[in-house]
Protein backbone atom coordinates (compact mmCIF):
# COMPACT_ATOMS: atom_id res chain seq x y z
CA UNK A 1 0.00 0.00 0.00
CA UNK A 2 1.43 3.41 -0.67
CA UNK A 3 1.11 6.41 1.86
CA UNK A 4 -1.79 7.77 1.39
CA UNK A 5 -3.80 4.86 1.50
CA UNK A 6 -2.39 4.37 5.20
CA UNK A 7 -3.23 7.97 5.74
CA UNK A 8 -6.92 7.72 4.80
CA UNK A 9 -7.22 3.80 6.81
CA UNK A 10 -5.63 5.93 9.42
CA UNK A 11 -8.02 8.85 9.13
CA UNK A 12 -11.43 6.70 8.71
CA UNK A 13 -10.05 4.97 12.26
CA UNK A 14 -9.67 7.72 13.84
CA UNK A 15 -12.97 9.69 12.47
CA UNK A 16 -14.75 6.29 13.76
CA UNK A 17 -12.99 6.55 16.68
CA UNK A 18 -13.87 9.81 17.35
CA UNK A 19 -18.04 9.10 16.27
CA UNK A 20 -17.79 6.30 18.75
CA UNK A 21 -16.60 8.63 21.67
CA UNK A 22 -19.01 11.23 21.05
CA UNK A 23 -22.12 8.83 21.17
CA UNK A 24 -20.56 7.33 24.17
CA UNK A 25 -19.89 10.59 26.38
CA UNK A 26 -23.07 13.17 25.15
CA UNK A 27 -25.77 10.92 23.39
CA UNK A 28 -28.62 10.15 25.87
CA UNK A 29 -27.82 6.70 27.91
CA UNK A 30 -24.04 7.83 27.58
CA UNK A 31 -21.28 8.43 30.39
CA UNK A 32 -22.75 12.14 31.27
CA UNK A 33 -26.11 10.52 31.93
CA UNK A 34 -24.59 7.84 33.92
CA UNK A 35 -22.59 10.72 36.08
CA UNK A 36 -25.91 11.98 36.80
CA UNK A 37 -27.59 9.03 37.73
CA UNK A 38 -24.64 8.18 40.44
CA UNK A 39 -25.26 11.43 42.23
CA UNK A 40 -29.21 11.45 42.10
CA UNK A 41 -28.83 8.32 43.88
CA UNK A 42 -26.29 9.25 46.41
CA UNK A 43 -28.72 12.41 47.34
CA UNK A 44 -31.81 9.66 47.62
CA UNK A 45 -29.56 7.52 49.67
CA UNK A 46 -28.57 9.96 51.89
CA UNK A 47 -32.29 11.11 52.32
CA UNK A 48 -33.15 7.41 53.15
CA UNK A 49 -31.05 6.95 55.33
CA UNK A 50 -32.34 10.38 57.32
CA UNK A 51 -36.03 8.77 56.90
CA UNK A 52 -34.65 5.28 58.25
CA UNK A 53 -32.92 7.46 61.81
CA UNK A 54 -36.38 9.36 61.94
CA UNK A 55 -38.48 6.08 61.58
CA UNK A 56 -36.30 4.16 64.27
CA UNK A 57 -36.56 6.71 66.89
CA UNK A 58 -40.58 7.11 66.16
CA UNK A 59 -40.49 3.52 66.60
CA UNK A 60 -38.55 3.79 69.95
CA UNK A 61 -41.08 6.27 70.99
CA UNK A 62 -44.35 4.04 70.05
CA UNK A 63 -42.41 0.93 71.86
CA UNK A 64 -42.20 3.49 75.35
CA UNK A 65 -45.44 4.77 75.17
CA UNK A 66 -46.73 1.04 74.54
CA UNK A 67 -44.42 -0.31 77.77
CA UNK A 68 -44.00 2.06 79.78
CA UNK A 69 -47.32 4.05 81.65
CA UNK A 70 -45.16 6.64 83.17
CA UNK A 71 -44.17 7.28 79.74
CA UNK A 72 -47.78 7.95 78.83
CA UNK A 73 -48.63 10.16 81.32
CA UNK A 74 -45.39 11.94 81.17
CA UNK A 75 -46.45 12.64 77.30
CA UNK A 76 -50.30 13.64 77.92
CA UNK A 77 -49.15 16.08 81.02
CA UNK A 78 -46.44 17.67 78.25
CA UNK A 79 -48.32 18.25 75.34
CA UNK A 80 -51.60 17.91 75.82
CA UNK A 81 -51.80 19.80 79.26
CA UNK A 82 -53.42 17.17 81.10
CA UNK A 83 -53.11 16.69 84.96
CA UNK A 84 -54.67 14.11 87.04
CA UNK A 85 -58.23 14.31 88.93
CA UNK A 86 -57.92 15.79 92.88
CA UNK A 87 -54.33 18.11 91.50
CA UNK A 88 -53.97 21.50 90.80
CA UNK A 89 -52.78 23.30 88.46
CA UNK A 90 -50.63 26.12 88.81
CA UNK A 91 -49.28 27.64 85.82
CA UNK A 92 -46.16 30.43 86.43
CA UNK A 93 -46.04 33.37 83.49
CA UNK A 94 -42.78 35.30 83.60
Amino acid sequence: MTNWRWYLLIGMLTGGLCLLQYRLWFEPGGIRDMLQWKKMLAVQTAENENLKQHNEELLFQIQRLQSSHDATESRARNELGMIKKGEKFYQIVK
